[in-house]
């Protein structure tokens, strides 16, 4: 090896020495307590401590009549607190981008505001870039002929470049920042502790209908999926072979490598949905682009999976093919096909104007808990459902908020909501607002409508599949062999006179906890007044005496009129109690 070529590489290898170090240096730098500190100094700047400290603060926000004052209120919190969460960053602008979907949770104003959280941030130096692909990917830098150090693409999780293949193949390469996972972990640490502290606070109808622990860590899961690129490129190869060659004008883009932090993926060289020219295609042709993403999307739905970004800007018109091209799969999700079929139910019966039988499947989707009205829950969706009969996209009642409507109303009604739900709303809803930009001319819910027969195979297929009623079958086979043993034991428990019934009533936790705190308060209340009033008869019996200048006529009033003031503020702490747990 020639000297130059020496130097050369032992340049190189010091370089690559410098930035591991740096990197290192970085990632030990994020400790919790440090962490901990910042987010506490940026809520303080912003404005937004009395949202954690206050008690009382979820009352205020999910108070459904407000004022013209009140609105802007929400909407300047709402504000501060999208500037605290992108001066936050990744964990908490993801944790943003979850709770928009949430108007169940956060009143309209905030989460309109949240919807222009911002992704993007300056990119880092190339050096660290091409450390990961160097360390990271098999074959490093090598497999490339060149990479663009300018990004064409800066997030907070990751920043994408335009390169080439040794191959010959134009590729795009994303590559996770190398302290993201670390900061990420972190925060979340930090959110799942508040979130407990402030789930203590909910009254006992919300915290029934609302776990926010599970919420977070549904959030982090999905969020985890997103700094794992090998998972993102699994997500891609899946949708890439159920689309197949059944999509005339849909593909999805090819995965050349991919390990946890780098992914190497054809490059597309197009116009988002928002910006192609219109004129690049005939009405035709875009009303097929529509039809062939709206059924791609339904099919997707009904096996359970879900894009949760599957709006304008990640899907681009490639030059070259002219197809639609779906992009950024990072943030998908799974749900219960049994919700999503009760979901496209509703859908087909709204239409028909079959409120009633929409109300029953829409009963379906959410989950009613012991405060749940369940006739007052159902007259409310049936109302609801008659403002979307003649609906279509481009109307205040457009599908996707009939869904996000679906989880408000159940939220308000103290029922659970499926994990996964409101994000899959979100999807459903982008794609809707997709197909309004490829082809406004035609109603998303006709399209929807022509995916009906695919739809009720999939709910019959699924409904009659013997795989999936294998228990179903299972437990009517050991039923009937057992039928003549279980009607001659309940025979001889009747000649005997031996036949009874056990019944055992188990309260709600949270319920058992406030009936303890009541007795307990009650029951000493009782005790501190009957002791207080014993003193005063029995100082009314004994001899003239006096204490600190006081007679035991004067004594006993005073134990009398403060017992009296004693059990009143006892009955008054329980009525207190029982008020801050009632919902508002």
């Amino acid at each position: 090896m020639a000297f130059a070529e020496v130097k050369k590489a032992e340049l190189l290898e010091s370089e690559m020495d410098r930035v591991r170090d740096k990197i290192q240096m970085e990632r030990a730098a994020i400790t919790k307590d440090k962490r901990q500190r910042k987010i506490v100094s940026v809520i303080t700047k912003h404005g937004l401590g009395y949202l954690i400290k206050d008690s009382n603060a979820f009352r205020y926000l999910r108070n459904a009549s407000r004022s013209h004052e009140e609105s802007e209120k929400l909407r300047r919190i709402g504000r501060r607190l999208r500037l605290a969460f992108e001066e936050l960053g990744p964990a908490f602008i993801k944790l943003g981008q979850v709770l928009v979907t949430r108007n169940d949770v956060l009143p309209e104003e905030i989460t309109l505001e949240l919807e222009q959280l911002l992704d993007k941030v300056p990119p880092i130096d190339f050096d660290f870039i091409k450390y990961i692909i160097e360390t990271d990917l098999h074959g490093g830098l090598s497999i490339f002929d060149w990479v663009d150090p300018e990004p064409i693409g800066s997030a907070s999780l990751a920043q994408v470049y335009r390169a080439k293949l040794r191959t010959g193949q134009e590729a795009a390469v994303k590559v996770l920042r190398p302290t993201v996972e670390k900061l990420f972990q972190t925060d979340i640490s930090i959110i799942k502790k508040w979130a407990g502290r402030l789930q203590k606070k909910l009254p006992v109808e919300v915290a029934a209908s609302l776990d926010l622990i599970e919420l977070v860590n549904d959030y982090y899961s999905g969020s985890m999926n997103e700094l794992n690129l090998e998972r993102e490129a699994r997500t891609m190869k899946e949708h890439e072979k159920a689309a197949g060659d059944r999509f005339e004008w849909l593909r999805v883009p090819e995965v050349y490598h991919a390990t946890q932090n780098v992914l190497v993926m054809e490059f597309i060289d197009g116009w988002t949905i928002k910006d192609f020219p219109v004129d690049f295609y005939t009405f035709e042709e875009r009303m097929m682009i529509m039809l062939d993403l709206a059924h791609y999307y339904i099919e997707s739905f009904m096996n359970g999976n879900y894009h949760a970004d599957a709006h304008g800007s990640n899907i681009l018109i490639c030059k070259k093919t002219r197809k639609a091209v779906p992009i950024d799969f990072g943030m998908v999700g799974k749900m219960d096909t049994m919700h999503t079929q009760a979901i496209f139910r509703f859908l087909m019966h709204t239409r028909l104007n079959q409120a009633e039988d929409a109300a029953e499947c829409a009963m379906d989707v959410v989950i009613p808990t012991i405060y749940t009205d369940t006739v007052k829950l159902r007259d409310q969706y049936r109302a609801m459902f008659l403002n979307y009969v003649n609906s279509n996209q481009a109307d205040k009642y457009n599908w996707g908020r009939l869904v996000l409507e679906i989880i408000n109303i159940g939220m308000m009604n103290y029922c659970k909501i499926p994990n996964g739900l409101a994000l899959w709303a979100k999807a459903f809803s982008a794609t809707e607002g997709t197909a309004r930009w490829i082809c406004p001319e035609v109603s998303y819910h006709h399209v929807v409508e022509s995916a009906d027969a695919a739809v009720m195979k999939g709910v019959v297929g699924r409904r009659f599949n013997y795989r999936a009623n294998a228990a179903w079958i299972t437990e009517i086979v050991k039923l009937a062999g057992t039928v003549p043993r279980r009607i001659n034991k309940v025979l001889e428990h009747l000649y005997y006179n031996d036949f009874r019934m056990t019944a055992h009533v188990k309260l709600e936790k949270q319920t058992a906890n406030i009936a303890s705190q009541m007795v307990n308060r009650l029951a000493l209340a009782m005790l501190v007044s009957a002791l207080l009033i014993a003193v005063g008869l029995m100082m009314s019996n004994m001899p003239e005496i006096k204490i600190w200048g006081l007679n035991k006529q004067s004594i006993a009033s005073i134990g009398l009129i403060a017992g009296g003031f004693l059990s009143i503020f006892l009955l008054w702490r329980i009525w207190r109690t029982r008020k801050s747990r009632s919902l508002f």
